[in-house]
């Protein structure tokens, strides 16, 4: 049975369904410790579907296929074709529409086998859940959850569908997608009376496509797909992302194309008409004109050249989920990153534990294991290290409540028990630590000393001296409750009693130094942007030998307006102590300077920026948040491996550029010169099958452009389309060629005494020559002996030469109106050809002089 066919079913509609367990789901609670069976699972997504929001399943290939024809030039071509078989020109009738047929099925066929390939790319990282299976957890792609599924969550897991939170310890969810929220909202298993409907009130369910901020759930999936909330209202949520420039390009080259090409359409047909020449010709000729005109591979060539660079990246530990970003990484000229894993070994340890007057504290060690072993939160590299320096007993501590770490306020507390009394512990960015207390533990003694002036700023410098020795630093503090004292509240966080701090080091990952070094020479300047301190943040840099241009903090920036930043943001390369908000502001500020941002970021917090970068990075050990939003993922947490990946982009933006050069150049100055044939030739100068022919054998000879090399000088900056470039290109080369085709109409007529059919068949041929030879030429800045076309480019380029050379020549040239043309021909062709390649050459020297001199 088809696949695209099957009717998917929906869950019975229940408004507000977490008010009471839908009836027929009620055993589904069987199931609530084991999880659904394998067998039971494959079933449930046959019969519901995948988890999306809308049913991407892809449509039966032959379908994609006439999908096709819905280009209007194939529907023009087709139309012709069938004119010329009710007038009795069978020849041109087939001959029109099997080269149609070859046009559609080559360029269904490349996108087909590209799109695979990408696809399977996108898969391998795509963000999985935890689902309870045969009683074993299991990891399996989001898309095969189903209704009745255990799935198991923690801190920085996205919610994978709608369902009943059945088990949950501390579970705050941050929902604001849905619901506007800006906090997380507290969950907990039971079912609610009846009352409002709103999801705001629905805290014993957890909603697709919110994000787990801390604790732990075990929930059974109720609704999927189309099914959930968000699905219902998916079409006003998902956005499509801003055209990249590239695209915007692109697009605009289209128009260029398409108004030049109406133009000298219509030309011809208004010269025909006042030549009186036969009318279905004459349509026949200017449809063959407006295909050969038009650059029907280019979605194609764009296709396979970026699929076949995301192959090529993939190699490279890059893998790629939105094609189109490769362009915008290779045009990336500004890379905001955090200094963890990129200038450093993310290999952190817990090396201090001080109290405030700077002196070894077991007493700091302790309260800083108890908060990070009872939090339920995402862990912190800096929570693993506490944990991993020393073991502690914990077992006569009971664990009451707790508000969870946001970056806000930049801390995290555990209410604890110990029989004896209950404690509130608090661990978090120093300074925010220290504004919060009113007392400081004495040195050596259960003494409270209140935390005055003086006391402060002796704590102060303690602080500052352990970042200046590169310490990232914590700070610790704490307060007594009363015992019933049973919800912790962000309000409880205040009198605290500071204990002391606790120092991490990071070391400085060696190699940053020389990555840095190679993405700065290929044009590439990289901003750290991090919520650590400059003090540590400029000791990293320090040791990397990394000149710091410039530093701003969260607090000069808060003190920025938009205005203001934009003219910052270009003297400074470390931006320190900023929030995720402060993050994106910076983004969008170097974005509105008219860089092409890059951004690397695993966090939570970091979406925010993915999202606003123009191409958002994330990392496989990210959280699923972050890599959901990423364009792209490298599998190790390193420069190398971008620069690598920006080479690659480069490449793949320099072969597009090929094709698109070819098109504005040789190809358009043929069609130009076909267009000005018209005025003085008493018959059409080639017969529209021979400009279909003509075109379709071009397109071959461009078909392996994907897989040539790119010369190491078109790898050394970042670039982007450029319409004034290619505009001027075509002013440059395509004269050039319309000279040389006029060269040719004079040996025909005036040399060769050629009639209509020999005068076709040696422009025919001529034209093809030239126009596919001269790849050699444009692929190039340089010079075209020294650098080498892929041996396939080469090898299909002469093959399609050769071919249109010697067509007139075989039973099939007679078909398409070929006649054999004397030797006298090819000397003379021979001759034009080399001229042509050696004057289009020096044109090109000179163009590329000419711009460098007023770029």
């Amino acid at each position: 049975m088809n696949k695209a066919n099957v009717k998917h079913k929906t869950l019975p509609e229940a408004p507000a369904w977490w008010l009471t367990p839908p009836t027929d789901l009620q055993a589904e609670r069987a199931n609530d410790t084991t999880g659904l069976s394998s067998a039971e699972a494959r079933s449930r997504l046959a019969t519901f579907g995948p988890n999306l929001f809308r049913d991407h399943q892809q449509q039966a290939l032959w379908l994609q296929f006439l999908s096709r024809f819905k280009n209007p030039l194939v529907i023009l071509l087709l139309v012709a074709s069938a004119i010329s078989a009710f007038t009795g020109e069978m020849t041109n009738f087939v001959i029109i529409t099997v080269m149609v047929l070859f046009s559609v099925t080559l360029d269904f066929v490349q996108e087909h086998r590209a799109g695979k390939a990408a696809e399977n790319l996108r898969q391998s990282v795509s963000v999985r859940a935890r689902v309870i299976r045969d009683g074993k957890p299991l990891d399996v792609p989001v898309t095969e959850v189903v209704p009745g599924d255990l799935v198991l969550l923690s801190a920085g897991d996205m919610v994978p569908a709608d369902g009943f939170v059945l088990e949950a310890h501390d579970l705050f969810v941050k929902q604001a997608l849905l619901t506007g929220e800006p906090y997380p909202v507290e969950k907990h298993q039971g079912v609610l009376a009846a009352g409002s409907t709103d999801l705001q009130d629905a805290t014993n369910a957890v909603f697709m496509g919110t994000t787990v901020i801390s604790g732990s759930v075990r929930m059974r999936v109720v609704k999927t797909g189309t099914g959930t909330a968000i699905g219902a209202i998916a079409d006003s949520l998902t956005r499509q992302p801003p055209p990249t420039a590239f695209e915007v390009g692109t697009h605009r080259f289209g128009l260029l194309i398409m108004r030049l090409t109406i133009l000298l359409v219509l030309f011809v047909l208004l010269v025909n008409a006042f030549m009186h020449k036969p009318w279905l010709e004459s349509f026949l000729f200017a449809v063959a004109l407006a295909v050969g005109l038009t650059p029907e591979l280019l979605p194609m060539v764009v296709s396979v050249t970026l699929s076949r660079g995301a192959l090529l990246m993939a190699k490279k530990r890059v893998i790629v989920k939105r094609l189109a970003s490769i362009q915008n990484l290779g045009s990336m000229d500004i890379l905001c990153t955090d200094k963890t894993g990129t200038l450093t070994e993310a290999i952190i340890r817990l090396e201090q534990h001080v109290d405030p007057q700077g002196k070894p504290s077991e007493r700091v060690l302790e309260l800083a294991y108890l908060n990070s072993f009872f939090e339920t939160g995402l862990k912190s590299p800096l929570d693993e290290a506490i944990l991993a320096h020393e073991n502690i007993d914990v077992s006569a501590w009971k664990k009451i409540d707790e508000v969870p770490f946001d970056f806000e306020r930049r801390r995290v507390s555990v209410l604890l028990d110990k029989g004896n009394g209950r404690l509130l512990v608090v661990k978090g960015a120093s300074e925010e630590i220290i504004n919060l207390c009113t007392r400081y533990e004495q040195q050596g003694s259960d003494v409270q000393m209140p935390l005055d002036k003086a006391s402060r700023e002796q704590i102060h410098a303690e602080h500052i001296a352990l970042e200046k020795e590169g310490f990232r630093v914590l700070g610790i503090a704490w307060r007594e409750v009363p015992q019933d004292h049973f919800d912790a509240v962000i309000g409880d966080e205040t009198e605290l009693v500071f204990a002391g701090f606790a120092g991490f080091l990071d070391p400085p990952k060696a190699s940053a130094g020389v990555a840095l070094a190679a993405l700065r020479d290929s044009g590439v300047t990289v901003k750290i942007v991090t919520g650590d301190s400059e003090l540590v943040t400029q000791h990293v840099c320090a040791e990397l030998g990394i000149p710091v241009a410039g530093v701003l903090t969260g607090k000069d920036i808060a003190q920025l307006d938009d205005a203001a930043l934009r003219v910052k943001v270009e003297t400074a390369n470390l931006f320190c102590r900023v929030n995720p908000s402060q993050k994106e502001r910076v983004i969008l500020a170097f974005k509105a300077r008219g860089h092409v941002v890059g951004y690397l970021g695993d966090g939570i917090n970091d979406a925010p920026s993915l999202h606003s970068a123009d191409v958002g990075i994330s990392v496989d050990s990210a959280v699923d948040v972050a890599k959901d939003a990423a364009d792209m993922i490298l599998l190790d947490h390193d420069l190398h491996v971008l620069y690598d990946g920006v080479m690659e982009g480069r490449r793949t933006f320099g072969n597009i550029m090929k094709y698109i050069m070819m098109g504005t150049s040789s190809n358009f100055g043929n069609m130009f010169s076909m267009a000005g044939a018209a005025l003085f030739l008493p018959f059409l100068p080639m017969l529209p099958t021979q400009i279909l022919l003509n075109n379709i054998l071009y397109d071959l000879s461009e078909v392996p452009i994907p897989l040539d090399q790119v010369d190491p000088d078109e790898l050394r900056k970042p670039r982007v389309l450029d319409m004034n470039f290619i505009r001027n290109f075509m002013l440059v080369i395509g004269p050039i060629s319309s000279a040389f085709d006029f060269l040719t109409f004079y040996v025909m007529l005036m040399v060769l005494k050629a009639d209509e059919t020999l005068f076709q068949t040696g422009w025919f041929v001529e034209s093809l020559c030239t126009q596919v030879l001269v790849i050699f030429i444009i692929r190039t800045r340089g010079n075209p002996f020294k650098s080498r076309a892929h041996p396939i480019l080469v090898g299909t380029s002469l093959a399609v030469a050769t071919t249109g050379a010697v067509l007139p020549f075989t039973p099939l040239g007679s078909y398409f109106g070929f006649v054999p043309p004397p030797a006298q021909f090819y000397a003379i062709l021979a001759a034009m050809v080399v001229t042509y390649l050696a004057i289009v050459e020096l044109a090109k020297r000179g163009f590329y002089h000419w711009h460098r001199i007023h770029s």
